[in-house]
């Protein structure tokens, strides 16, 4: 993860090295070389990702590619932070380590689960979901389009949800192999947590507008930005919404950047008469780059 564009660029290779010595361990180790058992600890895996989107970033950065607006999915704004200038690099990758570290003690393993549910509109969703709750916590946490909506809550009552939902006309409802119901109520305790860390922290006003996940809305004040990151550990991720707002605003190029395709193809779901390009290794940044420079041409 990220090992290309550090062996090909200084500015890449200078990020993992900034994430190690604000971390006290070699993360650029793992993201190279695994194990990948390691990388899957979630406060491992929290910095790794946002390490190397933040290189492949600077590397496009260093293109000259200027975005008009950033967002990132869950996680993802922090990295998003980090591209307006409004959390520092090293701020950024020691507070997800503990976001991380938070979200996996709020609940105990088991107490919790997700599920996606495909081919249902979110009011349905939402309506199984309080159905299937039966006093427990059991809400919609990612709406990553209106074909795929992901659930979150206690074990039994996600479970309920699931044979609820495909009773009720979804084309599919999956438990997802996740290790915390992330994005509902029960992650209060790590929100909490989290706040306390994000409040000692510097936020300075974006550079570029932020898109935030809970509102759905840009952001162009560091205190927003931080209040953003807080509401966003027990708020749903309101994906389509957010890309949506973005292309009222005349967005028509979306750069996805860091491990990974999977917003590219939700917004194939989303509006496929969009440009998705992504930024991962050396391939995907030679093919956007050539295909932004056609744009611009």
């Amino acid at each position: 993860m990220g090992k290309e564009l550090a062996e090909e660029y200084s500015v890449a290779r200078e990020t993992f090295a900034e994430a190690d010595e604000a971390l006290g361990y070699k993360l650029s180790q793992l993201c190279f070389e695994g194990p990948e058992e390691e990388l899957r600890l979630t406060e491992i895996t929290q910095p790794a990702i946002l390490t190397a989107s933040a290189a492949a970033w600077r590397v496009l950065r260093e293109k000259g590619v200027n975005p008009s607006f950033v967002a990132g999915h869950s996680l993802g704004e922090y990295s998003a932070n980090v591209a307006a200038g409004t959390l520092s690099f090293p701020d950024a990758v020691r507070t997800v380590r503990n976001r991380g570290k938070y979200m996996q003690e709020a609940v105990p393993v088991g107490v919790g689960a997700m599920a996606a549910i495909l081919g249902m509109d979110l009011q349905k969703v939402t309506a199984v979901c309080a159905d299937a709750s039966h006093g427990e916590v059991c809400e919609p946490a990612n709406i990553n389009s209106t074909e795929q909506i992901v659930i979150s809550g206690h074990a039994d009552a996600v479970e309920r949800a699931t044979k609820l939902a495909s009773e009720r006309g979804a084309k599919r409802a999956i438990i997802l192999p996740v290790s915390a119901p992330f994005h509902c109520s029960l992650m209060k305790p790590a929100q909490d947590r989290l706040a306390g860390d994000l409040q000692s922290l510097g936020f300075q006003k974006p550079g570029v507008p932020i898109v935030c996940n809970v509102d759905a809305a840009s952001i162009e004040d560091g205190d927003r930005a931080r209040d953003a990151l807080i509401r966003q550990v027990t708020g749903a991720v309101k994906w389509d919404q957010l890309v949506r707002l973005l292309i009222a605003r005349g967005i028509q190029t979306f750069v996805e950047v860091g491990p990974g395709k999977v917003l590219s193809g939700l917004m194939r779901q989303i509006d496929r008469s969009k440009t998705s390009l992504n930024v991962g290794d050396q391939a995907s940044l030679q093919k956007t780059l050539e295909q932004l420079s056609v744009q611009r041409a």
